[in-house]
């Protein structure tokens, strides 16, 4: 398929049941993991340095991930690291972080370099997360730039399993 493109030396990993959309790209040193998905007008570039997406992790339309290089102003660079049973709300960008598991982040949020979204945090709709922050699970975080606003519901909580669940079976829909 030409929407998954090789870098340089890199070919994309696809798990075998995972869905992309035909009008996503990914490219280059990328992982995608088992019943996971990449929905329309996703671009997924790991170029400069590498993309990880773990197992049932839905990235939806039109968002944007990618990582930063090796230079002296980021010794080393960044990779972007996704973990299990995420969501990833339309138009987000995700700029060399690492969102670990069980996590939602909200439709046209950034999370930008060095920042940790730790297990089981939401972060709401159009929130901005600075370089390096951590934001602690359990919790929504909300605003611009992002604060802790209140501890999670647990049908909150729930809902975060519910979810990435719920894309599994959406893929598999638009698979057949």
């Amino acid at each position: 398929m030409r929407n998954i493109r090789g870098f340089e030396r890199f070919t994309p990993e696809i798990a075998e049941n995972a869905f992309i959309d035909e009008s996503a790209v990914v490219t280059g040193n990328v992982v995608i993991g088992e019943d996971s998905s990449v929905w329309p007008c996703c671009s997924v570039r790991g170029d400069i340095n590498s993309i990880i997406i773990g197992e049932r992790t839905n990235i939806q339309d039109g968002s944007i991930l990618h990582v930063t290089h090796d230079s002296e102003f980021a010794p080393g660079g960044s990779k972007l690291t996704i973990g299990n049973d995420i969501t990833v709300g339309h138009n987000v960008v995700l700029h060399a972080c690492t969102i670990e598991d069980f996590c939602l982040i909200g439709m046209g949020s950034v999370v930008l370099d060095g920042a940790v979204v730790q297990s089981g945090a939401m972060v709401g709709a159009g929130s901005l997360v600075p370089p390096n922050k951590v934001l602690e699970g359990g919790y929504m975080w909300l605003g611009s730039p992002v604060r802790r606003v209140r501890e999670l519901t647990d049908k909150e909580k729930a809902f975060l399993k519910y979810s990435a669940e719920h894309y599994v079976d959406l893929k598999n829909r638009h698979a057949v």
